[in-house]
């Protein structure tokens, strides 16, 4: 088994040029780069102030819907609540074809749906961060100690306040977790959304390469 993931490591080494001594022939270049940054152009502040502050509002906005979207899904994508197994899977397939496409692709989807602007942003970061929020909070949900859940459903308790009475206390730590990952996901996530004109500081990072400044 070993031998064979060598053997994968090898190939795709190979075909991807990964060279140590490419590396360290650009290291000049790279600190050539580094240097160029100082001292800072202050004269750009004014035109920044406003793309970074929408990239923060977008990476909070998308963190919002996502966690509204994936909340009333995790729960039937959780094998311990799920109603019926088909229900399960397919709630587990909406989470992993949401996670399973890049922002990027979302982004250029809303963008010719809604137009340019942090509103397409906003929507690329909902979809993708639903489904990667639905995983963690369904499988936290998973982790829970049986115990308190099986005495409710004993004692003749509703679903509902299963839910609320065994579960949340028990998932919320983890979902805030998961959440607060998330924005710090999503405020990264929305630096390159808007290379595509979805919103964002990534417009002025990519007019800026495209003029090689």
């Amino acid at each position: 088994m070993f031998a064979a993931v060598a053997a994968i490591l090898a190939w795709s080494g190979r075909d991807l040029n990964l060279s140590l001594a490419e590396l360290m022939k650009g290291l000049p270049w790279i600190g050539d780069f580094i240097l160029r940054m100082f001292p800072p152009n202050w004269g750009f502040l004014d035109r920044l102030v406003q793309p970074v502050m929408e990239t923060i509002q977008l990476a909070i906005w998308g963190t919002l819907f996502a966690v509204l979207l994936a909340l009333p899904l995790c729960f039937v994508a959780a094998r311990n609540l799920t109603p019926s197994l088909l229900m399960f899977h397919a709630a587990r397939q909406v989470f992993n074809l949401a996670r399973g496409i890049n922002e990027l692709i979302f982004a250029l989807i809303f963008v010719a749906a809604v137009g340019l602007g942090p509103f397409a942003g906003v929507l690329a970061l909902t979809v993708h961060g639903a489904g990667m929020l639905g995983k963690f909070f369904a499988e936290a949900i998973e982790e829970v100690d049986p115990g308190p859940v099986e005495a409710l459903r004993a004692t003749g308790a509703s679903p509902l306040q299963v839910i609320v009475f065994a579960v949340l206390p028990q998932a919320l730590p983890a979902w805030i977790a998961a959440t607060l990952y998330r924005l710090e996901v999503n405020l990264r996530a929305a630096t390159i959304l808007g290379m595509v004109g979805a919103g964002g500081i990534g417009f002025e990072l990519y007019s800026s390469l495209k003029l090689f400044q």
